[in-house]
């Protein structure tokens, strides 16, 4: 509980300091439209007006192809929302992240995944899949339903702070590590910046780069801005030298309005921009970065970043402490 607490502190407290801010919003380019429809136009579960009268699932499961699954968390459950990637390859099934509550009778993540498995098994007749999970990086609402897979057979949980992190991942000079799921490939790309653990994964499959909370339809909070810049400049990179066919983070926080983002705590958001952004969003950003001089914040139309002042960044190391 305090660790969930202080990382809420962390968001809450935003208004400490003055910062220069950057507008760069441009007219939305929805050409890419077409290539993700389905995921593009997805309305998620998106929270109440009242929470007490709410009927939606605590869990939204999307299947996409016969292979990849994403799930969101209430908002009515807890605010944050989270994403949840489930992808599946014939020896093993990742799961990116397990959400903001701990509880399993409040939040089933595992007996929900544990249903996909045995409904993916029944579809492609593979059986005994390892259960492997991992963590974008290491703030609590995205690692408070581990304990819900400790001790299950066939499973493995990279725990999220730095000795397991590291000991799991073997970057390479160019900070990538494959992971082979069986007649699937991801690559993992360590992005600090966001926080220390953070990573990305490229699914080889759907052609997806997953970036947590380091890139994603919000406002991102960045602790360390120089290692930020390096690891938006390596994903525009990788994007440029791969097809990436979406951009998924871990939240929905911005409006379908340009520029506009939800308040930090709102658990209605029937107005929710898309999950997707693209290649070319991350080209603009990392354009925008390289050309700044010093840290600002940068509004654009999809996502807004700014850096993390000192208190924050004190009460960010405090919990990180918790995990380390």
């Amino acid at each position: 509980m305090r660790r969930i607490l202080l990382s809420g502190l962390i968001l809450i407290l935003t208004g400490c300091s003055s910062i220069n801010t950057v507008d760069a919003r441009v007219t939305s380019n929805d050409q890419y439209k077409a290539i993700n429809s389905s995921l593009f136009d997805n309305k998620w579960i998106h929270g109440g007006s009242d929470c007490k009268t709410n009927t939606d699932p605590a869990i939204e499961v999307f299947r996409y192809g016969q292979a990849s699954y994403i799930l969101r968390q209430n908002k009515c459950l807890n605010f944050e929302a989270p994403f949840i990637y489930v992808l599946f390859g014939d020896d093993k099934v990742v799961v990116l992240d397990t959400g903001a509550t701990e509880n399993a009778q409040e939040f089933p993540l595992y007996k929900t995944i544990k249903s996909l498995i045995e409904e993916q098994s029944t579809i492609d007749g593979k059986s005994n899949r390892e259960l492997l999970v991992i963590h974008s990086h290491s703030h609590s609402d995205h690692y408070s339903g581990d304990a819900q897979f400790e001790d299950h057979p066939n499973t493995t949980l990279v725990e999220p702070h730095s000795d397991a992190v590291t000991k799991f991942f073997i970057f390479n000079e160019n900070s990538e590590f494959t992971l082979e799921l069986g007649g699937r490939e991801l690559t993992i790309i360590a992005t600090p910046g966001h926080q220390e653990e953070a990573i990305s994964v490229y699914d080889s499959q759907t052609k997806w780069l997953l970036t947590g909370d380091t890139f994603y339809p919000g406002y991102v909070y960045v602790k360390n801005w120089h290692a930020y810049k390096n690891s938006i400049a390596k994903l525009a990179s990788f994007s440029k030298a791969n097809e990436v066919s979406a951009v998924l983070g871990a939240h929905i926080e911005m409006t379908n309005t340009a520029g506009e983002y939800y308040p930090i705590g709102t658990t209605y958001q029937p107005n929710e921009a898309s999950l997707v952004l693209m290649a070319e969003d991350l080209a603009a950003l990392n354009i925008q970065l390289q050309q700044s001089k010093e840290e600002n914040k940068i509004i654009f139309t999809k996502f807004i970043v700014a850096p993390m002042n000192a208190f924050q960044k004190t009460l960010s190391n405090i919990a990180r402490w918790f995990t380390q």
